[in-house]
């Protein structure tokens, strides 16, 4: 079966969440991955924890697909092998440390000195400039530097997402970035230079908070579940457990208060009105709907509602998610095999008629080691 990238060689010499989910996604599409650790010790993510048949869930979810060899680029001969295989390369992707790939010479303007067509795409924490460009960042500092810490949380205590959310979000524009490069090399012959600062993209994912905040009357308030600008929007009591439930707009207001609440005055109460009147008087609208709930159970409240056509979820757990029965019924996993044995992995989110993506097995440390070494040395 052919796949978008085939034929496509990505040189990766990464660690951790956002650069090696960047490359996963590549592999997915048919990229040959050849991903550079270090001797002995390898991607420190492979280390985080032993959950996944004493693989980390960390390194399964990020490595499927690769070609794992083991180099130290500060070796004479190592460095004269890497130097091989990236004179084949058509991308590399690197995150290391600031200022490490200039010292070893592998920076964009080093490497596209003598292969323009090449596509260099960096990843860093507070991007090449700036008095922040030097300093160490992982996916928890910079959701503190970018305000999501405090908009998350409760009333009384802010908290981080749970989960990489700066190194996925870092990890997708990189992605698109260089997905956009291989499609203008088509057109143009030429690569690309390419920088991801990690501020940059959660940076535009907390893009309406921060206008909320500046623009506003006040801060974007800590709700726990529930959503701090629109009401109804979050978890509520039921007779046996809780619903989540959205509610839009003023017609699906509407709908909620004669169909499912069966109290049509709500509408026009002036504390219900519109949305910001909503949110404004938000914990007597929840004693409102939370009473009606009682006396149903969370089944039978779900049911109602998408009756009604107001959107609702059950709150379900992340092992949960393993057991969906929406994903399940639409085929969504696959087995993919590890070193500790074979999982199910969770297929990539866009689905392309006709085409299966390419989820090969996550290798051990330096498992293509001597492979490589005898195809480039």
């Amino acid at each position: 079966m052919r796949h978008p990238l085939d034929g496509i060689t990505v040189v990766a010499l990464e660690q951790a969440v956002a650069a090696p989910f960047t490359t996963r996604q590549l592999a997915d599409l048919g990229a040959r991955v050849i991903k550079v650790e270090r001797r002995g010790a390898g991607d420190f993510a492979r280390g985080y924890d032993r959950t996944v048949h004493g693989e980390s869930s960390y390194f399964v979810w990020l490595n499927r697909g690769k070609e794992s060899i083991e180099l130290d680029i500060k070796d004479p001969a190592d460095r004269s092998l890497l130097d091989a295989i990236l004179a084949t390369a058509d991308v590399f992707v690197q995150n290391l440390i600031p200022g490490a790939v200039e010292r070893l010479g592998l920076d964009a303007d080093s490497l596209r000195a003598t292969r323009p067509e090449l596509i260099h795409c960096s990843i860093s924490g507070y991007g090449p400039e700036g008095p922040y460009r030097s300093k160490k960042a992982y996916d928890l500092l910079v959701q503190c530097e970018t305000g999501l810490v405090m908009s998350t949380g409760t009333a009384e205590a802010p908290a981080k997402a749970g989960i990489s959310i700066a190194d996925i979000a870092t990890g997708m524009y990189a992605y698109s970035g260089i997905l956009t490069a291989l499609y203008d090399r088509q057109c143009t012959g030429n690569g690309a230079s390419l920088h991801v600062a990690m501020i940059d993209a959660l940076g535009e994912w907390m893009s309406q908070p921060a206008y909320f905040a500046r623009y506003g009357d006040e801060p974007p308030r800590r709700t726990g579940a529930r959503h701090p600008s629109i009401s109804p929007y979050g978890p509520y009591r039921t007779g046996d457990g809780q619903v989540f439930l959205a509610v839009q707009n003023d017609r699906e207001w509407t709908v909620l208060c004669r169909d499912i609440l069966r109290r049509p005055e709500l509408v026009a109460d002036p504390r219900f009105v519109t949305n910001p009147e909503r949110v404004a008087h938000d914990a007597d609208l929840a004693s409102i709907l939370e009473s009606v709930f009682a006396t149903h159970s969370a089944e039978d409240v779900a049911g109602l509602l998408d009756a009604a056509g107001i959107a609702n979820a059950r709150l379900r757990t992340p092992e949960e998610l393993t057991r969906h029965p929406q994903l399940q019924a639409r085929d969504r996993f696959r087995p993919v095999d590890t070193p500790g044995g074979p999982m199910f992995a969770l297929l990539p989110p866009v689905e392309v008629a006709g085409q299966e993506p390419v989820m090969r097995a996550v290798p051990a440390l330096g498992e293509h080691t001597a492979a490589i070494r005898a195809e480039f040395g």
